[in-house]
């Protein structure tokens, strides 16, 4: 075997850097190249329970489609959720959450067959992938429009939790249905004030 000429060495002592760099790698938190720590998610409530669509569509959904100040980079304006540039499902660019702006409402004692065939229901299973049930903080749905603790390329829409808006979101994702009911459960009349999910006030506190 011929000797090794001058530049072999240093390119020998590179590749053995470069393995052993790579072998460092182990999600120990020290290379700003290296997968995070562990996350851990925050705990929900029982699984399988469901947040109500008639409290939804009474009072998240008003929520989602009004005209809002919006602030971003310390300029505000108005805009809707449910817009064109951000969650609206035909064009919007605001990821996972879509929303049907135009959704109309549904008779909530209708049969589920029938609420689940519409828009609505759609604007509330979206709406319910974003909530992580009993856990507000832990729920885009609410730390997005708070920029809390998440990026949010809608800007800054609740300046903080006393907001009106953010009470009624909180409020929703806070009382699921009992365990073992569905969506549609008679227990919903119970976040209205009186108890009627037809005429009763939202409830946020």
């Amino acid at each position: 075997m011929p000797p090794l000429t001058p530049l072999e060495p240093r390119r020998a002592l590179a590749v053995v850097a470069a393995a052993i760099a790579l072998g460092s790698c182990g999600g120990n938190g020290t290379n700003p190249l290296d997968n995070p720590a562990t996350i851990a998610n925050t705990a929900g409530t029982v699984n399988g329970q469901k947040l109500s669509f008639a409290y939804f569509q009474r009072c998240v959904m008003p929520v989602l489609a009004a005209q809002l100040p919006v602030t971003i980079n310390g300029v505000t304006s108005n805009a809707s959720c449910a817009s064109g540039g951000c969650h609206d499902n035909t064009n919007g660019t605001g990821g996972a959450l879509r929303l049907v702006g135009t959704a109309a409402a549904v008779d909530p004692t209708s049969a589920p067959a029938v609420i689940r065939a519409s828009d609505m229901y759609r604007n509330f299973y979206s709406a319910q992938g974003e909530a992580l049930i009993g856990s507000p903080e832990g729920s885009r749905l609410l730390n997005k429009p708070l920029v809390r603790t998440v990026l949010h390329g809608g800007g800054l829409i609740f300046h903080d939790e006393s907001d009106a808006n953010a009470r009624i979101i909180r409020y929703w994702i806070t009382r699921p249905m009992p365990a073992g009911q569905d969506e549609f459960s008679t227990a919903a009349a119970n976040l209205f004030t009186p108890a009627d999910v037809a005429t009763g006030a939202c409830n946020t506190d």
